[in-house]
Protein backbone atom coordinates (compact mmCIF):
# COMPACT_ATOMS: atom_id res chain seq x y z
CA UNK A 1 0.00 0.00 0.00
CA UNK A 2 1.18 2.97 -0.94
CA UNK A 3 2.15 5.80 2.20
CA UNK A 4 -0.51 8.50 2.80
CA UNK A 5 0.52 11.86 1.08
CA UNK A 6 -1.63 14.79 2.28
CA UNK A 7 -4.89 16.39 0.85
CA UNK A 8 -4.84 19.08 -1.49
CA UNK A 9 -7.93 20.69 0.00
CA UNK A 10 -8.38 24.44 -2.66
CA UNK A 11 -4.66 23.90 -4.04
CA UNK A 12 -4.73 24.36 -7.61
CA UNK A 13 -0.87 24.92 -9.02
CA UNK A 14 0.94 21.35 -9.42
CA UNK A 15 4.13 22.91 -8.60
CA UNK A 16 2.40 22.91 -4.80
CA UNK A 17 1.12 19.48 -4.97
CA UNK A 18 4.09 17.92 -6.17
CA UNK A 19 6.86 19.56 -4.22
CA UNK A 20 4.64 19.81 -0.98
CA UNK A 21 3.61 16.13 -0.83
CA UNK A 22 0.52 15.50 -1.94
CA UNK A 23 -2.16 13.37 -3.78
CA UNK A 24 -1.99 13.96 -7.15
CA UNK A 25 -4.84 12.31 -9.98
CA UNK A 26 -2.51 12.33 -12.86
CA UNK A 27 -4.47 13.72 -15.87
CA UNK A 28 -1.62 14.24 -18.53
CA UNK A 29 -2.59 11.10 -20.68
CA UNK A 30 -5.26 13.85 -21.64
CA UNK A 31 -2.75 16.72 -21.88
CA UNK A 32 -0.71 15.11 -23.49
CA UNK A 33 -3.67 13.81 -26.42
CA UNK A 34 -4.64 17.55 -26.39
CA UNK A 35 -1.49 18.53 -27.28
CA UNK A 36 -1.11 16.65 -30.39
CA UNK A 37 -4.33 16.33 -31.53
CA UNK A 38 -5.32 20.24 -31.72
CA UNK A 39 -4.59 23.80 -31.07
CA UNK A 40 -7.67 25.63 -29.70
CA UNK A 41 -9.79 24.37 -26.85
CA UNK A 42 -13.02 25.19 -24.92
CA UNK A 43 -13.64 22.98 -21.45
CA UNK A 44 -16.72 23.97 -19.58
CA UNK A 45 -17.26 22.37 -16.03
CA UNK A 46 -18.84 23.44 -12.99
CA UNK A 47 -17.20 24.92 -10.16
CA UNK A 48 -14.42 23.28 -7.94
CA UNK A 49 -13.81 20.35 -10.27
CA UNK A 50 -10.24 21.21 -10.95
CA UNK A 51 -9.72 23.51 -14.06
CA UNK A 52 -7.76 25.47 -12.22
CA UNK A 53 -5.19 22.84 -11.62
CA UNK A 54 -5.56 21.47 -15.25
CA UNK A 55 -4.82 24.97 -16.77
CA UNK A 56 -1.88 24.83 -14.11
CA UNK A 57 -0.62 21.50 -14.66
CA UNK A 58 -0.97 22.63 -18.93
CA UNK A 59 1.37 25.72 -18.50
CA UNK A 60 4.17 23.82 -16.66
CA UNK A 61 4.20 21.41 -19.51
CA UNK A 62 4.40 24.07 -22.19
CA UNK A 63 6.84 26.09 -19.76
CA UNK A 64 9.36 23.07 -20.10
CA UNK A 65 9.32 22.08 -16.45
CA UNK A 66 9.91 19.10 -16.80
CA UNK A 67 11.07 18.20 -12.74
CA UNK A 68 7.34 18.70 -11.55
CA UNK A 69 6.52 15.69 -13.67
CA UNK A 70 9.35 13.22 -12.79
CA UNK A 71 9.62 10.80 -9.71
CA UNK A 72 11.88 8.80 -8.01
CA UNK A 73 15.52 8.80 -9.45
CA UNK A 74 15.21 10.25 -12.74
CA UNK A 75 13.52 13.75 -10.73
CA UNK A 76 16.84 13.50 -8.68
CA UNK A 77 18.76 13.72 -11.75
CA UNK A 78 17.17 16.57 -12.78
CA UNK A 79 17.95 18.30 -9.39
CA UNK A 80 14.92 17.93 -6.99
CA UNK A 81 15.21 17.49 -4.09
CA UNK A 82 15.62 14.16 -2.80
CA UNK A 83 13.13 14.99 0.31
CA UNK A 84 10.45 15.01 -2.82
CA UNK A 85 11.65 12.54 -5.30
CA UNK A 86 9.39 9.77 -4.23
CA UNK A 87 6.39 11.22 -5.16
CA UNK A 88 4.72 9.65 -8.44
CA UNK A 89 6.42 9.59 -11.74
CA UNK A 90 3.15 11.23 -14.49
CA UNK A 91 2.45 10.00 -17.80
CA UNK A 92 4.12 13.41 -19.17
CA UNK A 93 7.69 13.25 -18.19
CA UNK A 94 8.14 10.57 -20.52
CA UNK A 95 5.63 11.45 -23.61
CA UNK A 96 6.37 15.11 -23.65
CA UNK A 97 9.12 17.59 -25.83
CA UNK A 98 10.88 18.75 -22.81
CA UNK A 99 13.31 20.40 -25.79
CA UNK A 100 10.73 23.46 -26.17
CA UNK A 101 10.11 25.69 -23.81
CA UNK A 102 6.94 27.56 -25.21
CA UNK A 103 6.02 31.23 -23.65
CA UNK A 104 2.84 31.04 -21.61
CA UNK A 105 0.22 33.41 -21.26
CA UNK A 106 -1.67 33.37 -18.39
CA UNK A 107 -5.76 35.23 -17.90
CA UNK A 108 -7.34 34.36 -14.76
CA UNK A 109 -11.02 35.63 -13.66
CA UNK A 110 -11.32 32.80 -11.03
CA UNK A 111 -10.61 35.53 -8.10
CA UNK A 112 -12.69 38.10 -6.87
CA UNK A 113 -15.98 39.73 -8.58
CA UNK A 114 -15.72 42.48 -11.24
CA UNK A 115 -18.94 44.17 -10.40
CA UNK A 116 -18.88 47.24 -13.29
CA UNK A 117 -17.16 47.48 -16.39
CA UNK A 118 -14.43 49.79 -15.40
CA UNK A 119 -13.09 47.06 -12.60
CA UNK A 120 -13.29 44.40 -15.39
CA UNK A 121 -11.08 46.40 -17.65
CA UNK A 122 -8.51 47.20 -14.91
CA UNK A 123 -8.70 43.40 -14.07
CA UNK A 124 -6.97 42.88 -17.17
CA UNK A 125 -4.67 45.38 -17.82
CA UNK A 126 -2.69 44.33 -15.10
CA UNK A 127 -2.85 40.83 -15.72
CA UNK A 128 -1.31 41.77 -19.21
CA UNK A 129 1.40 43.80 -17.84
CA UNK A 130 1.93 41.14 -15.17
CA UNK A 131 2.45 38.77 -17.98
CA UNK A 132 4.37 40.76 -20.29
CA UNK A 133 6.79 41.90 -17.28
CA UNK A 134 7.16 37.73 -16.18
CA UNK A 135 7.78 37.26 -19.90
CA UNK A 136 10.48 40.47 -20.40
CA UNK A 137 8.54 41.81 -23.00
CA UNK A 138 7.15 45.32 -23.76
CA UNK A 139 3.59 46.17 -24.95
CA UNK A 140 1.80 49.10 -25.34
CA UNK A 141 1.04 50.77 -21.60
CA UNK A 142 -2.89 51.33 -21.06
CA UNK A 143 -5.13 53.47 -21.99
CA UNK A 144 -4.55 51.71 -25.11
CA UNK A 145 -7.52 49.11 -25.21
CA UNK A 146 -7.03 45.42 -23.84
CA UNK A 147 -7.29 43.81 -26.83
CA UNK A 148 -5.04 45.86 -28.69
CA UNK A 149 -2.28 44.93 -25.40
CA UNK A 150 -2.92 41.20 -25.56
CA UNK A 151 -2.47 40.80 -29.15
CA UNK A 152 0.76 42.40 -29.28
CA UNK A 153 1.79 40.56 -25.37
CA UNK A 154 1.43 37.27 -28.02
CA UNK A 155 3.26 38.36 -30.90
CA UNK A 156 6.05 39.81 -28.83
CA UNK A 157 6.11 36.73 -26.59
CA UNK A 158 6.45 34.50 -28.91
CA UNK A 159 9.03 36.86 -31.26
CA UNK A 160 10.96 37.32 -28.10
CA UNK A 161 11.52 33.21 -26.64
CA UNK A 162 11.54 31.91 -30.25
CA UNK A 163 8.33 29.31 -30.28
CA UNK A 164 4.83 29.61 -30.50
CA UNK A 165 2.69 31.33 -27.18
CA UNK A 166 0.65 29.15 -25.09
CA UNK A 167 -2.85 31.10 -23.89
CA UNK A 168 -4.61 30.20 -21.09
CA UNK A 169 -7.78 31.55 -19.87
CA UNK A 170 -9.06 30.31 -16.16
CA UNK A 171 -12.97 30.69 -15.22
CA UNK A 172 -13.67 33.03 -18.74
CA UNK A 173 -17.05 33.56 -18.02
CA UNK A 174 -16.86 34.27 -14.78
CA UNK A 175 -17.17 37.98 -14.90
CA UNK A 176 -20.73 37.40 -16.56
CA UNK A 177 -22.38 34.88 -14.28
CA UNK A 178 -21.16 37.37 -11.37
CA UNK A 179 -23.48 39.92 -12.74
CA UNK A 180 -26.36 37.71 -14.09
CA UNK A 181 -28.82 39.57 -11.53
CA UNK A 182 -27.61 42.88 -13.21
CA UNK A 183 -28.25 42.38 -16.97
CA UNK A 184 -26.88 45.81 -18.53
CA UNK A 185 -23.80 45.08 -16.50
CA UNK A 186 -23.50 41.33 -17.83
CA UNK A 187 -24.03 42.22 -21.63
CA UNK A 188 -20.99 45.22 -20.99
CA UNK A 189 -19.23 42.55 -19.44
CA UNK A 190 -19.66 39.93 -22.04
CA UNK A 191 -18.30 42.77 -24.64
CA UNK A 192 -15.24 43.53 -23.15
CA UNK A 193 -14.53 39.83 -22.70
CA UNK A 194 -15.59 39.17 -26.53
CA UNK A 195 -13.26 41.55 -28.12
CA UNK A 196 -10.19 40.30 -25.61
CA UNK A 197 -10.72 36.64 -26.89
CA UNK A 198 -10.85 37.59 -30.34
CA UNK A 199 -7.54 38.39 -30.53
CA UNK A 200 -6.70 34.50 -30.08
CA UNK A 201 -7.79 33.60 -33.06
CA UNK A 202 -6.40 36.67 -35.04
CA UNK A 203 -2.76 35.51 -33.82
CA UNK A 204 -2.97 32.24 -34.78
CA UNK A 205 0.34 31.84 -36.47
CA UNK A 206 1.96 32.79 -33.20
CA UNK A 207 -0.05 30.16 -31.01
CA UNK A 208 0.89 26.75 -30.47
CA UNK A 209 -2.10 25.66 -27.94
CA UNK A 210 -5.03 28.04 -26.24
CA UNK A 211 -7.54 26.58 -23.90
CA UNK A 212 -10.61 28.80 -21.98
CA UNK A 213 -11.69 27.34 -19.07
CA UNK A 214 -15.11 28.19 -17.64
CA UNK A 215 -18.24 27.25 -15.92
CA UNK A 216 -20.84 28.09 -19.28
CA UNK A 217 -20.89 27.89 -22.83
CA UNK A 218 -22.00 30.67 -24.15
CA UNK A 219 -23.83 30.52 -27.62
CA UNK A 220 -21.80 31.15 -30.75
CA UNK A 221 -23.60 34.17 -31.54
CA UNK A 222 -22.22 36.07 -28.26
CA UNK A 223 -19.21 35.70 -26.47
CA UNK A 224 -17.44 33.44 -29.40
CA UNK A 225 -18.41 35.23 -32.35
CA UNK A 226 -14.89 36.23 -32.34
CA UNK A 227 -13.21 32.88 -31.53
CA UNK A 228 -15.27 30.33 -33.21
CA UNK A 229 -12.37 27.70 -33.71
CA UNK A 230 -12.41 26.52 -30.17
CA UNK A 231 -12.67 22.66 -30.27
CA UNK A 232 -15.55 22.09 -27.12
CA UNK A 233 -14.50 19.72 -24.99
CA UNK A 234 -17.16 19.27 -23.04
CA UNK A 235 -19.15 16.48 -24.14
CA UNK A 236 -16.39 14.85 -26.12
CA UNK A 237 -16.54 11.22 -24.69
CA UNK A 238 -12.88 10.80 -24.45
CA UNK A 239 -12.32 14.09 -22.27
CA UNK A 240 -15.14 13.19 -19.72
CA UNK A 241 -12.81 12.56 -17.24
CA UNK A 242 -10.50 15.26 -17.64
CA UNK A 243 -11.42 16.97 -14.52
CA UNK A 244 -13.19 14.80 -11.33
CA UNK A 245 -12.06 11.84 -10.08
CA UNK A 246 -13.04 8.18 -11.14
CA UNK A 247 -14.07 5.52 -9.39
CA UNK A 248 -10.29 4.21 -10.00
CA UNK A 249 -8.72 6.73 -8.92
CA UNK A 250 -10.02 6.17 -5.37
CA UNK A 251 -9.26 2.93 -5.08
CA UNK A 252 -5.68 3.61 -6.29
CA UNK A 253 -4.46 7.17 -5.25
CA UNK A 254 -6.89 7.23 -2.43
CA UNK A 255 -6.90 4.04 -1.13
CA UNK A 256 -4.02 4.98 1.76
CA UNK A 257 -6.58 7.46 2.77
CA UNK A 258 -9.73 4.73 3.19
CA UNK A 259 -7.43 2.20 4.80
CA UNK A 260 -6.65 4.50 7.32
CA UNK A 261 -10.01 5.26 8.24
CA UNK A 262 -11.02 1.57 8.42
CA UNK A 263 -7.84 1.52 10.88
CA UNK A 264 -8.96 3.89 12.62
CA UNK A 265 -12.77 3.20 13.73
CA UNK A 266 -14.05 5.43 11.18
CA UNK A 267 -14.78 3.25 7.88
CA UNK A 268 -16.24 4.90 4.72
CA UNK A 269 -18.49 2.85 3.11
CA UNK A 270 -17.79 3.02 -0.42
CA UNK A 271 -21.33 2.78 -1.51
CA UNK A 272 -22.10 5.61 0.32
CA UNK A 273 -19.61 7.39 -0.98
CA UNK A 274 -21.06 6.63 -4.40
CA UNK A 275 -24.61 7.48 -3.06
CA UNK A 276 -23.31 10.94 -1.90
CA UNK A 277 -20.52 12.17 -4.55
CA UNK A 278 -20.29 10.36 -7.98
CA UNK A 279 -22.40 10.22 -10.74
CA UNK A 280 -21.28 13.64 -12.71
CA UNK A 281 -20.93 12.37 -16.41
CA UNK A 282 -19.85 13.84 -19.28
CA UNK A 283 -18.84 10.93 -21.52
CA UNK A 284 -19.09 7.07 -20.72
CA UNK A 285 -17.17 7.49 -17.14
CA UNK A 286 -18.82 8.98 -13.94
CA UNK A 287 -16.89 11.19 -11.59
CA UNK A 288 -16.61 12.01 -8.09
CA UNK A 289 -16.77 16.29 -7.84
CA UNK A 290 -13.28 16.31 -6.25
CA UNK A 291 -13.85 18.76 -3.76
CA UNK A 292 -16.10 16.64 -1.96
CA UNK A 293 -13.79 13.95 -1.70
CA UNK A 294 -11.39 15.73 -0.22
CA UNK A 295 -13.41 16.94 2.27
CA UNK A 296 -14.67 13.61 3.03
CA UNK A 297 -11.48 12.13 3.84
CA UNK A 298 -10.35 14.98 5.65
CA UNK A 299 -13.38 15.07 7.78
CA UNK A 300 -14.79 11.42 7.53
CA UNK A 301 -18.62 13.08 7.17
CA UNK A 302 -20.96 13.01 4.61
CA UNK A 303 -22.13 16.25 4.07
CA UNK A 304 -22.76 18.54 0.93
CA UNK A 305 -19.34 19.67 1.17
CA UNK A 306 -19.15 21.29 -2.29
CA UNK A 307 -23.25 22.73 -2.01
CA UNK A 308 -22.15 24.78 0.92
CA UNK A 309 -19.07 26.35 -0.72
CA UNK A 310 -21.59 28.44 -2.20
CA UNK A 311 -24.48 27.70 -4.18
CA UNK A 312 -25.85 31.16 -5.48
CA UNK A 313 -28.95 32.59 -4.42
CA UNK A 314 -29.46 33.79 -7.63
CA UNK A 315 -29.99 30.53 -9.00
CA UNK A 316 -32.81 29.58 -6.48
CA UNK A 317 -34.41 33.34 -6.67
CA UNK A 318 -34.50 32.50 -10.69
CA UNK A 319 -35.90 29.31 -10.61
CA UNK A 320 -38.20 30.43 -7.62
CA UNK A 321 -39.56 33.65 -10.27
CA UNK A 322 -39.81 31.56 -13.19
CA UNK A 323 -42.18 29.02 -11.32
CA UNK A 324 -39.88 25.87 -12.25
CA UNK A 325 -41.88 22.62 -11.68
CA UNK A 326 -38.85 21.08 -9.21
CA UNK A 327 -39.79 17.30 -10.14
CA UNK A 328 -38.06 17.81 -13.37
CA UNK A 329 -34.86 18.02 -11.69
CA UNK A 330 -35.15 14.43 -11.73
CA UNK A 331 -35.90 13.28 -15.46
CA UNK A 332 -35.54 16.67 -18.22
CA UNK A 333 -34.39 16.11 -21.56
CA UNK A 334 -32.63 18.43 -23.63
CA UNK A 335 -30.53 18.60 -26.85
CA UNK A 336 -27.72 19.86 -27.12
CA UNK A 337 -28.75 22.72 -28.79
CA UNK A 338 -30.45 23.88 -25.50
CA UNK A 339 -27.84 23.02 -23.53
CA UNK A 340 -25.85 25.53 -25.70
CA UNK A 341 -27.86 28.35 -25.77
CA UNK A 342 -27.13 30.06 -22.87
CA UNK A 343 -26.51 33.96 -22.88
CA UNK A 344 -27.70 37.04 -20.66
CA UNK A 345 -30.97 36.80 -22.44
CA UNK A 346 -31.84 33.50 -22.95
CA UNK A 347 -30.95 31.58 -20.03
CA UNK A 348 -32.91 28.33 -20.30
CA UNK A 349 -33.44 26.39 -17.02
CA UNK A 350 -31.95 23.57 -18.45
CA UNK A 351 -28.86 24.82 -19.32
CA UNK A 352 -28.23 26.95 -16.07
CA UNK A 353 -28.51 23.51 -13.81
CA UNK A 354 -26.70 21.69 -15.91
CA UNK A 355 -23.38 23.97 -16.63
CA UNK A 356 -23.36 24.67 -13.09
CA UNK A 357 -23.32 20.86 -12.19
CA UNK A 358 -27.02 20.65 -10.49
CA UNK A 359 -27.55 18.09 -13.31
CA UNK A 360 -26.00 15.78 -14.95
CA UNK A 361 -26.52 13.71 -18.57
CA UNK A 362 -28.00 10.65 -17.35
CA UNK A 363 -28.50 9.46 -21.38
CA UNK A 364 -29.13 10.21 -24.65
CA UNK A 365 -31.49 9.41 -27.43
CA UNK A 366 -30.44 9.45 -31.45
CA UNK A 367 -33.18 10.19 -33.41
CA UNK A 368 -31.97 10.39 -37.12
CA UNK A 369 -29.23 13.32 -36.90
CA UNK A 370 -30.64 15.16 -33.64
CA UNK A 371 -29.54 14.05 -30.20
CA UNK A 372 -31.58 14.62 -26.87
CA UNK A 373 -30.13 14.08 -23.49
CA UNK A 374 -31.71 12.84 -20.41
CA UNK A 375 -30.92 14.84 -17.25
CA UNK A 376 -31.48 14.30 -13.72
CA UNK A 377 -29.34 15.73 -10.53
CA UNK A 378 -26.17 14.00 -10.00
CA UNK A 379 -26.26 12.46 -6.30
CA UNK A 380 -27.58 12.50 -3.25
CA UNK A 381 -25.54 15.25 -1.88
CA UNK A 382 -26.81 17.57 -4.67
CA UNK A 383 -30.73 16.33 -4.56
CA UNK A 384 -30.63 17.07 -0.90
CA UNK A 385 -29.19 20.17 -0.45
CA UNK A 386 -30.53 22.14 -3.59
CA UNK A 387 -34.05 21.02 -2.54
CA UNK A 388 -33.14 22.39 0.86
CA UNK A 389 -32.40 25.66 -0.69
CA UNK A 390 -35.40 25.86 -3.08
CA UNK A 391 -37.63 24.94 -0.04
CA UNK A 392 -36.60 27.85 1.58
CA UNK A 393 -38.39 29.87 -1.62
CA UNK A 394 -41.04 27.60 -1.80
CA UNK A 395 -41.94 27.90 1.17
CA UNK A 396 -41.78 30.78 4.20
CA UNK A 397 -42.05 29.15 6.93
CA UNK A 398 -40.59 25.46 6.44
CA UNK A 399 -39.56 24.93 9.95
CA UNK A 400 -43.20 24.96 10.91
CA UNK A 401 -43.94 21.53 9.89
CA UNK A 402 -40.86 19.44 11.22
CA UNK A 403 -38.92 16.44 8.75
CA UNK A 404 -38.78 14.23 11.46
CA UNK A 405 -42.03 13.67 11.45
CA UNK A 406 -41.93 13.06 7.65
CA UNK A 407 -38.93 10.87 8.12
CA UNK A 408 -41.01 8.77 10.62
CA UNK A 409 -44.38 8.86 8.54
CA UNK A 410 -42.00 7.39 6.04
CA UNK A 411 -40.25 5.14 7.78
CA UNK A 412 -43.24 3.04 9.57
CA UNK A 413 -45.31 3.54 6.25
CA UNK A 414 -48.17 5.31 7.55
CA UNK A 415 -49.91 7.02 5.18
CA UNK A 416 -52.31 9.04 7.15
CA UNK A 417 -49.81 10.67 8.85
CA UNK A 418 -48.05 11.70 6.19
CA UNK A 419 -51.15 13.39 5.21
CA UNK A 420 -51.22 15.00 8.00
CA UNK A 421 -47.37 16.26 7.62
CA UNK A 422 -47.96 17.64 4.30
CA UNK A 423 -51.33 19.36 5.38
CA UNK A 424 -49.80 20.98 8.32
CA UNK A 425 -46.72 22.17 6.06
CA UNK A 426 -49.41 23.86 3.93
CA UNK A 427 -51.33 25.04 6.73
CA UNK A 428 -48.39 27.31 7.85
CA UNK A 429 -48.20 29.68 5.36
CA UNK A 430 -50.10 32.44 5.85
CA UNK A 431 -52.69 33.91 3.26
CA UNK A 432 -50.54 37.24 2.42
CA UNK A 433 -47.85 35.32 1.62
CA UNK A 434 -49.99 33.48 -1.63
CA UNK A 435 -51.16 36.87 -2.22
CA UNK A 436 -47.79 38.26 -2.78
CA UNK A 437 -45.67 35.29 -4.31
CA UNK A 438 -46.27 34.90 -8.20
CA UNK A 439 -44.66 31.60 -7.36
CA UNK A 440 -48.08 30.31 -5.75
CA UNK A 441 -49.90 30.74 -8.58
CA UNK A 442 -48.48 28.21 -10.49
CA UNK A 443 -50.26 24.62 -11.06
CA UNK A 444 -46.97 23.04 -10.07
CA UNK A 445 -46.61 25.13 -6.87
CA UNK A 446 -47.68 22.19 -4.86
CA UNK A 447 -46.38 19.24 -5.96
CA UNK A 448 -42.77 21.44 -6.28
CA UNK A 449 -43.48 21.96 -2.35
CA UNK A 450 -44.12 18.47 -1.76
CA UNK A 451 -40.89 17.18 -4.62
CA UNK A 452 -38.75 19.32 -2.54
CA UNK A 453 -39.76 18.47 0.90
CA UNK A 454 -39.09 14.81 0.56
CA UNK A 455 -36.05 15.33 -1.66
CA UNK A 456 -34.38 17.17 0.95
CA UNK A 457 -34.92 14.21 3.13
CA UNK A 458 -32.06 12.27 1.36
CA UNK A 459 -34.40 9.20 0.74
CA UNK A 460 -34.53 7.15 -2.26
CA UNK A 461 -36.61 9.15 -5.16
CA UNK A 462 -37.25 8.28 -8.69
CA UNK A 463 -39.18 10.19 -11.28
CA UNK A 464 -41.74 7.79 -13.53
CA UNK A 465 -42.38 10.59 -15.53
CA UNK A 466 -43.01 14.32 -15.45
CA UNK A 467 -45.81 16.09 -17.72
CA UNK A 468 -46.95 19.33 -17.43
CA UNK A 469 -46.74 21.73 -14.61
CA UNK A 470 -49.21 20.76 -12.05
CA UNK A 471 -49.13 17.18 -11.93
CA UNK A 472 -46.63 14.60 -12.02
CA UNK A 473 -45.82 10.74 -10.84
CA UNK A 474 -43.27 10.57 -8.52
CA UNK A 475 -41.56 7.53 -6.43
CA UNK A 476 -39.82 7.77 -3.04
CA UNK A 477 -38.17 4.16 -1.49
CA UNK A 478 -37.42 3.69 2.23
CA UNK A 479 -37.36 0.89 4.79
CA UNK A 480 -39.10 -1.26 2.64
CA UNK A 481 -41.92 0.79 0.71
CA UNK A 482 -42.24 2.34 -2.31
CA UNK A 483 -44.51 4.99 -2.54
CA UNK A 484 -45.85 6.08 -5.96
CA UNK A 485 -47.70 9.30 -5.69
CA UNK A 486 -50.04 11.45 -8.42
CA UNK A 487 -50.45 15.04 -7.58
CA UNK A 488 -53.47 16.97 -9.46
CA UNK A 489 -54.28 20.54 -8.62
CA UNK A 490 -58.04 20.51 -8.70
CA UNK A 491 -60.31 23.97 -8.89
CA UNK A 492 -63.18 22.76 -5.99
CA UNK A 493 -63.44 22.67 -2.46
CA UNK A 494 -63.51 18.30 -2.61
CA UNK A 495 -61.40 15.68 -3.72
CA UNK A 496 -62.33 13.81 -7.06
CA UNK A 497 -60.61 10.42 -6.68
CA UNK A 498 -58.68 11.53 -10.46
CA UNK A 499 -55.14 11.40 -9.09
CA UNK A 500 -55.53 7.68 -7.37
CA UNK A 501 -57.88 7.09 -11.07
CA UNK A 502 -54.88 7.95 -12.92
CA UNK A 503 -52.12 6.34 -11.12
CA UNK A 504 -53.54 3.14 -11.32
CA UNK A 505 -54.70 3.35 -15.11
CA UNK A 506 -50.71 4.08 -15.92
CA UNK A 507 -49.79 1.27 -13.08
CA UNK A 508 -46.42 2.94 -12.55
CA UNK A 509 -46.77 0.55 -9.41
CA UNK A 510 -46.51 -1.98 -11.28
CA UNK A 511 -42.56 -2.29 -12.15
CA UNK A 512 -42.27 -2.33 -7.85
CA UNK A 513 -44.38 -4.87 -6.54
CA UNK A 514 -42.27 -7.84 -5.71
CA UNK A 515 -39.12 -5.82 -6.39
CA UNK A 516 -35.91 -6.37 -4.64
CA UNK A 517 -36.05 -4.79 -1.12
CA UNK A 518 -39.73 -3.47 -1.84
CA UNK A 519 -41.67 -4.99 1.03
CA UNK A 520 -45.04 -3.18 0.08
CA UNK A 521 -45.87 -0.69 -2.51
CA UNK A 522 -48.49 2.73 -1.33
CA UNK A 523 -49.91 4.28 -4.23
CA UNK A 524 -51.49 7.48 -3.14
CA UNK A 525 -53.39 10.00 -5.47
CA UNK A 526 -52.95 13.53 -3.90
CA UNK A 527 -55.25 16.41 -5.05
CA UNK A 528 -54.82 19.81 -4.09
CA UNK A 529 -57.67 22.79 -4.52
CA UNK A 530 -56.34 25.87 -5.70
CA UNK A 531 -58.88 28.38 -3.76
CA UNK A 532 -58.32 26.42 -0.63
CA UNK A 533 -54.74 25.94 -0.62
CA UNK A 534 -54.80 22.94 0.66
CA UNK A 535 -54.84 19.20 0.31
CA UNK A 536 -58.38 18.06 -0.40
CA UNK A 537 -58.05 14.66 -1.60
CA UNK A 538 -55.56 11.97 -0.21
CA UNK A 539 -56.69 8.32 -1.84
CA UNK A 540 -54.50 5.18 -0.72
CA UNK A 541 -54.60 2.05 -1.80
CA UNK A 542 -51.56 -0.52 -0.34
CA UNK A 543 -51.18 -3.49 -2.50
Amino acid sequence: MPARRKLPIGIQTLRDIRDGGYYYVDKTPQVARLADSGKYYFLSRPRRFGKSLLIDTIAEAFAGQRALFEGGQAAVALGVDPAVANRPRLFLADHWDWGRRHPVVRLSFAEGRLSEPDALLAHIHDQLSTNAARLGVVIPEPPTDPHIRFGHLITRAAEAHGQQAVVLVDEYDKPILDNLEAPEVARAMREGLRNLYSVIKGRDADVRFAMLTGVSKFSKVSIFSGLNNLYDLTLDPAYGALCGYTEEDLDTVFAPEFEAAAAEGQPLDRSEVRRWYNGYAWGPTAVYNPFDVLLLLRMREFRAHWFETGTPTFLVQWLKQRGFFTPRLEQLWASEALLSAFDVEQIAPEALLWQTGYLTIRGVEQYGRVAEYILAVPNLEVRAALNEALLQAWHPQPQASPRRALYRALASADAQALRAHFERLFASIPHDWYRANPIAQYEGYFASVCYSHLASLGVEIIAEDVSNEGQCDLTVKHAGTAWVFEFKVVDGDQGTGEALRQLQAKDYAAKHRGAPGVERVIEVGVEFSRSKRQIVGWDVRVG
